[in-house]
């Protein structure tokens, strides 16, 4: 067949297939965009280089992608860092959605990179430059991302609020800083952060939308989920992360966040007070047992949403109530320490003896932990100890007063002792911190004839002076 004829069949064969193709490729990019495999619009707001490679080069993008992450292996390793920052930023527009470029070149900067160097405030740098990859630019193209979220609340949780970098304080205290600008104050205003009237008040709100990119609203969801907490503490953010990731990513892989939950109610508990800010903005910090019924309460919500993994709540709780007991009992609180036994014993009935009572757990407990070599533990333990010196010195319990401030002191230098060659970040703050505090907690707490007594054997000013600006005798 051959002349004009088959040519218009060869023609409408051609517009048909091109039809068909047409409709094909829409399907297609109905379905990916369903399954989020890719985005079926191009970006909004996308930087010029973006725009660029994800259109023009293709495929070639992944190949590109992988020369430049071998080349900033090689960088790293030749001590050129800046180099390999930039080459970084490069490797995550090439791959936006590569979930893994953005954990992987984050992680580089806050944990491999920052330790390269010795003073605090550069490696302050680095992890800030690592938290900021994933939070203003690795979830600006990835929303739903739950691992992302998790990584986040990671840096905040791990990097900042354990004691595993030599510069974890110059971290904390740079933190505090900077939370206490954005709010305004200690705490946070939500009534000035969501309806601004002043110019302060519009400034505080720009700061945490804008540079810490936190949303007061969502701030103050996680407040009454999980708080009240103390937003000056690392511990906090990662909680309002994981608070993020859950309402935000898919379905999958919110096992993690709920476990970045957990883990800082507990660390509230233990060490979610601050006490003691000094004038160039350092803080020592405290056991806070007003917040037990709210990582309770947490984890009694995770329970029911972990379907699938049940035990990776369940076991973390049953060694949560376990610590609770442990630490009111030592901080004399044995009424609460006996109704949250009586928890445990019910919610875990393997978790401990039938018979043991609190005391007979909490005495046993603390035989072991003495040899433990764990800051926030040892110093919940001193805190604790002190809180019943200073009981027993009011009730006229001289001697039993005298034993156990006795046997404090010898934990502290034990502690001291055995952390005396290690880094900086197992330390204790200094004796005089932790007495003055329970000092200050007793004087406010205690029924006035017993306040009186206290301050008689101490040889404290009279109650309009500052009692806590006193030393104590012989602590």
């Amino acid at each position: 067949m051959h002349g004009r004829p088959y040519k218009l069949l060869l023609l409408a064969l051609s517009a048909l297939l091109l039809a068909g193709s047409g409709y094909m490729q829409r399907t297609l990019n109905r379905e990916r965009t369903s399954l989020g495999l890719t985005r079926a619009e191009p970006l909004e707001n996308a930087p010029p280089i973006l725009a660029f490679t994800t259109v023009a080069l293709g495929g070639f993008r992944g190949l590109i992608a992988n020369a430049l992450w071998i080349r900033a292996n090689e960088l790293q390793l030749e001590d050129k860092f800046f180099e390999q920052v930039q080459l970084s930023s490069w490797i995550s527009k090439l791959e936006p959605h590569f979930t893994q470029v953005w954990l992987v070149q984050s992680w580089n900067m806050a944990y491999n990179i920052s330790v390269k160097f010795r003073a605090p405030e550069d490696r302050w740098r680095w992890v800030q430059r690592g938290i900021e990859l994933l939070r203003d630019e690795g979830l600006k193209y990835n929303p739903k991302e739950a691992l992302i979220y998790r990584e986040l609340a990671w840096f905040y949780q791990h990097k900042m609020g354990q004691n595993l970098d030599d510069a974890h304080l110059y971290y904390k205290y740079s933190w505090a800083r900077i939370m206490t600008n954005a709010m305004g104050g200690i705490k946070p205003n939500y009534e000035a952060l969501l309806n601004p009237k002043t110019d302060a008040d519009r400034a505080h709100l720009a700061l945490l939308r804008d540079q810490l990119k936190m949303d007061p609203a969502m701030m103050k969801k996680t407040d009454e989920l999980y708080g009240p907490l103390e937003w000056r503490l690392p511990e906090a953010t990662a909680m309002y992360w994981a608070a993020v990731g859950l309402e935000k990513s898919n379905a999958k892989d919110k096992t993690t966040l709920r476990r970045v939950i957990y883990q800082c109610s507990q660390v509230s508990v233990l060490r979610g007070r601050i006490i003691l800010v000094r004038g160039d903005g350092s803080f020592s910090t405290a056991s806070d047992f007003s917040k037990i019924p709210q990582a309770i309460e947490g984890f009694e919500k995770m329970l029911i949403d972990e379907k699938e993994k049940p035990y990776v709540v369940e076991r973390p709780y049953r060694n949560f109530l376990k610590e609770v007991v442990y630490l009111l009992y030592m901080g004399n609180r044995v009424a609460e320490a006996n109704r949250w036994m009586a928890v445990l014993k019910e919610k875990f009935p393997d978790a401990v003896p039938k018979q043991v009572t609190a005391e007979e757990f909490a005495l046993q407990r603390m035989t072991d932990s003495v040899g433990d070599v764990d800051n926030a533990r040892t110093t919940a333990l001193i805190t604790g100890l002190i809180l019943q010196h200073l009981d027993n010195l009011a009730i006229g319990e001289d001697d039993r007063a005298a034993g156990i401030l006795r046997m404090v002191r010898q934990i502290y230098d034990y502690y001291v002792g055995k952390t005396s060659n290690r880094q900086v970040a197992l330390k204790l703050a200094p004796f005089n911190d932790y007495y003055q505090e329970g000092l200050s907690n007793k004087l406010q707490n205690l029924p006035p004839e017993y306040a009186a007594r206290l301050r008689t054997i101490l040889n404290l000013p009279a109650p309009t002076a500052p009692a806590t600006n006193a030393p104590p005798a012989r602590p």
